[in-house]
């Protein structure tokens, strides 16, 4: 838009943030979302995820675009400690595919006040199924937020499997786990990297009284880093152990921080998503996915280029700067 070197490009007019804020207003959503669906499908068909035994999905949500005062109505207030509104945010869920080491994010689904992450997250996994097709992912891992019935069945429903974070949501079950493993060794130990893996795993417990599986699945693990801190968690999920043994929901779990590192951290830190161009519904999703799909095509021509050539994988940083080594010297005026 400002760059010296856009004369040199034939770019003659300048673009002011205006202009770009009420261009977005009149972009499709639904285009773009298909867009960044298709890309992801061309990846699957071009064997991008074929060193993957499975392929995952998963639901986070996070906060973007702070500001003093309400400008629109997806605006969510921030309170402080004393529940006193301190300014205003934005809220907006993400789905991306985990497990392939390949992060690849697919869709975004904001949601405003009276809305709430787990009703958006529905409604996000829904759509990128039904944009993805039923056969492409093997599961969904979710935050114990999500571990409830309703969302369980709705999983199923789209043909996924479940690994869900287990913690006092559901107190009995969490309970019952805890008193079964902490009485007996662990059924499996392994190394991930430098850490030492415990697993405790079972597929006989009670299902909760909403949930319609006839048994649920409970795998703990306590991995152990090297400066010696110890990190423990439970998960539950509707895979049998035929499916998948104690090692493939382990990773199957851990795939669920992608969305964290890979995600949300690079989104924001890299890519400006925290950055509201404009204050306009229509705006505020066009951003998002604009994002979303920039950082879905770098990973794929990064990490997966089909024919790179024997070229080394090359960092971003590194990429950026043969980038603008190679854009045209700007015309010299004097």
């Amino acid at each position: 838009m400002r760059s010296p070197a856009r004369r040199g490009m034939a770019v003659r007019v300048s673009f002011g943030d205006d202009t770009l804020g009420y261009f977005s207003e009149r972009l499709g959503v639904d285009r773009l979302r298909g867009t960044v669906a298709g890309v992801v499908r061309q990846a699957k068909r071009n064997k991008a995820f074929d060193g993957s035994r499975w392929i995952g999905l998963a639901l986070d949500g996070t906060g973007a675009g702070r500001s003093g005062e309400k400008k629109c109505k997806w605006c969510r207030p921030v309170r402080n400690k004393a529940k006193e509104v301190v300014g205003y945010h934005h809220k907006l869920v993400m789905v991306s595919v985990v497990g392939t080491a390949l992060s690849l994010p697919l869709d975004v689904e904001p949601y405003g006040p009276g809305d709430s992450e787990y009703s958006a997250g529905q409604r996000l996994l829904k759509r990128a199924v039904g944009a993805m097709g039923v056969r492409f992912a093997d599961y969904v891992t979710v935050d114990g937020e999500f571990a409830t019935a309703p969302f369980l069945h709705a999983a199923g429903d789209l043909g996924l499997r479940v690994v869900a974070r287990l913690k006092g949501n559901l107190p009995e079950l969490f309970d019952a786990a805890q008193r079964r493993f902490s009485g007996r060794g662990p059924d499996k130990v392994f190394w991930h990297g430098s850490d030492r893996v415990e697993i405790w795993d079972a597929d006989d417990f009670d299902p909760w009284e909403e949930l319609r599986w006839e048994t649920v699945r409970v795998v703990c693990y306590r991995q152990r880093k090297p400066d010696g801190k110890i990190f423990e968690a439970y998960w539950l999920t509707d895979f049998s152990k035929k499916q998948a043994g104690s090692q493939a929901i382990f990773a199957m779990a851990k795939s669920r921080w992608e969305i964290e590192n890979q995600g949300f951290n690079d989104a924001k830190n890299r890519y400006g998503l925290e950055h509201i161009c404009h204050h306009q519904e229509n705006s505020l999703v066009i951003n998002w996915l604009i994002t979303v799909l920039a950082l879905t095509l770098e990973r794929l021509y990064r990490i997966r280029h089909l024919h790179r050539g024997n070229h080394p994988v090359l960092e971003a940083i590194e990429l950026l700067r043969l980038l603008w080594l190679s854009l045209p010297s700007p015309a010299d005026s004097s």
